[in-house]
């Protein structure tokens, strides 16, 4: 039988890209907003393109914030894509003073870090990037390490800020990408897995990324 997967539609998003994309896994795709179904899926996929401010207000506003922590305490996949990874970490800044009060955005909170302007000579980092997985890695297992990945964003998180809690529970394993300085490429986190690229137009890399993904559903 075929894992089932949503594809949360919140108002972000490139949707039927995702759709397709994780279509050609022999996954069976559903394309919804409604909170019900999207809490029974095998996994979850959560796309997002734009601001963070942004994206985290329809998050909420459709419910996909309480979705995506009630599905990772109950152990269920999660797929966080390019802003719909950045809005799982703590906060977002969209503004040059750091400090400002009204230059952060509360994300979902389920990584500490924030997501906040990279630093590099030109920006956004538009275009196709290796990365750098970490041993023992899922999502990129059988993926060569010269291939590359396509990315479309002007933020990032620059720091890894995780501090385990206990013996028991593992360290996340952090992808690692560079344009202009070291930032997050991907994540994975026990149910939740997330990518600052998009797979579903990173060709056959990208492809087998969620092909990986779905298997461990």
């Amino acid at each position: 039988m075929s894992s089932r997967v949503v594809v949360l539609d919140y108002g972000s998003g490139n949707l039927r890209s995702a759709q397709r994309a994780m279509e050609r896994t022999g996954a069976d795709v559903t394309v919804t907003s409604d909170p019900h179904v999207a809490l029974e899926a095998d996994g979850l996929v959560v796309p997002g393109v734009g601001a963070f401010s942004t994206c985290m207000a329809s998050l909420k506003a459709a419910g996909g914030d309480r979705v995506i922590d009630r599905r990772v305490a109950g152990g269920r996949p999660v797929l966080g894509i390019c802003v719909g990874m950045q809005v799982l970490f703590d906060r977002g800044v969209e503004q040059a003073d750091v400090d400002a009060a009204d230059s952060a955005t509360e994300g979902c909170g389920e990584w500490p870090g924030t997501v906040e302007r990279i630093k590099a000579p030109v920006v956004p980092h538009m275009g196709w990037n290796t990365v750098t997985p970490p041993e023992g890695t899922r999502l990129f297992a059988g993926i060569d390490p010269e291939e590359r990945f396509y990315f479309v964003h002007s933020y990032g998180v620059r720091d890894w800020e995780f501090v385990a809690t206990g013996d028991r529970i593992p360290a996340p394993l952090v992808t690692w990408s560079e344009h202009g300085e070291p930032f997050v490429a991907a994540v994975e986190n026990g149910p939740l897995s997330a990518t600052q690229f998009h797979p579903e137009k990173s060709g056959d890399a990208g492809a087998r990324v969620l092909a990986n993904w779905v298997d461990g559903l």
